[in-house]
């Protein structure tokens, strides 16, 4: 199987309507795209959840404002500079500060300067993601040093986004992609597979929306409600066939030749301990291990099931290194930085 286009909304929708006994031709091709133009290195990642406070409500999210079963935190920079000092000897190019979305002015000057300590005392890319904030914020992290921004968009279509995210839009959300684009910044989104109200033409949206926008990363994981959530107990309309992320995952790559594209951790938690494999055996090249400190990272739970809540970081990077071994993957070296995706955010924009 070959696919060279045209890279229109019914071609994803036939991709992703591909029968079962023909999905391994498709992964094959998504597969052989990635070798071909991101070779085969896989980039490793390390994850810091620095800190669980979230000023958003999101319906489906674990650490939503309204959570009262969260035991909230923030790990104080020395805590943080410990991880991203071994990060390195564990083969990590890039360090992912990850937290809940806040406001705070405060915050985002404490941010700035972690940023600033990182790059002056090692080598590591870094990203950040931690939701909408104003230019300006985006403008001050990418002087301190800032390599990439890392925002999903969790879902094109309008009307299903805000419902599930009271607190904002999605225009608000491509706006604030197309800001980090203008401030040259390296550009991460993406998007879950199965919200309920989805359609098959919301899923080929979504794949068709970050081909849009030109994105050096794309992020993309299975619909997992939390049970503290308004959004308990609803089915990932994929349920009956969860083979259908991986099958959004191999178009997705498809789409986006050149795109850096992570096997996310939600792939282990519907398969548990072959997800990432599978995922990086169908398009992705990118391994992000979680290198939050043990004693929070029961704190972080966006969803239920999340592995690797009971390790500390360096399990967890030997591991990695375990598994890359396993599938015959060598791991990249360097930050991993985009492969040239620089055209600017074209198409719909803020404007769908």
């Amino acid at each position: 199987m070959t696919f060279t286009g045209p890279y229109s909304l019914d071609a994803a929708r036939q991709l992703l309507r591909t029968p079962s006994d023909s999905r391994g031709e498709l992964y094959a091709a998504a597969d052989a795209l990635r070798a071909a133009r991101m070779g085969a290195e896989v980039h490793i990642r390390g994850i810091i959840e620095y800190s669980n406070i979230c000023a958003n409500d999101c319906l489906y999210c674990g650490i939503r404002r309204s959570n009262a079963n969260v035991r909230r935190y923030r790990l104080d920079a020395d805590e943080i500079m410990d991880v991203v000092r071994r990060m390195p000897s564990w083969q990590q190019g890039t360090v992912v500060l990850q937290s809940g979305e806040t406001t705070s002015p405060e915050h985002d000057a404490w941010l700035g300067e972690l940023v600033r300590r990182i790059k002056a005392e090692t080598r590591l890319a870094v990203t950040l993601s931690v939701g909408n904030r104003p230019r300006d914020v985006y403008a001050f992290w990418r002087d301190c040093g800032m390599d990439r921004y890392l925002l999903r968009f969790e879902c094109s279509d309008r009307a299903l986004f805000e419902r599930l995210h009271p607190d904002c839009t999605l225009d608000a959300r491509l706006q604030c992609l197309r800001w980090l684009r203008e401030l040259e910044v390296q550009v991460g989104s993406g998007f879950m597979i199965g919200l309920p109200g989805e359609s098959d033409d919301t899923l080929a949206d979504n794949i068709l929306l970050c081909r849009e926008l030109a994105l050096d990363m794309i992020g993309i994981g299975p619909f997992i409600p939390h049970p503290d959530t308004p959004m308990d107990g609803q089915r990932n309309r994929f349920h009956d066939d969860p083979e259908m992320f991986f099958v959004a995952l191999a178009v997705l790559r498809l789409f986006n030749p050149r795109a850096h594209i992570p096997a996310t951790t939600a792939f282990d938690a519907v398969f548990p301990g072959t997800g990432r494999d599978l995922a990086l055996q169908r398009g992705a090249n990118v391994f992000m291990p979680n290198n939050t400190p043990g004693r929070v990272r029961r704190d972080y739970l966006l969803y239920p099931g999340k592995p690797c809540v009971d390790e500390e970081s360096g399990q967890c990077a030997a591991c990695v290194l375990a598994r890359l071994g396993a599938i015959g993957r060598r791991v990249g070296s360097g930050p991993g930085h985009s492969v040239g995706l620089r055209s600017p955010l074209a198409g719909r924009g803020v404007s769908r």
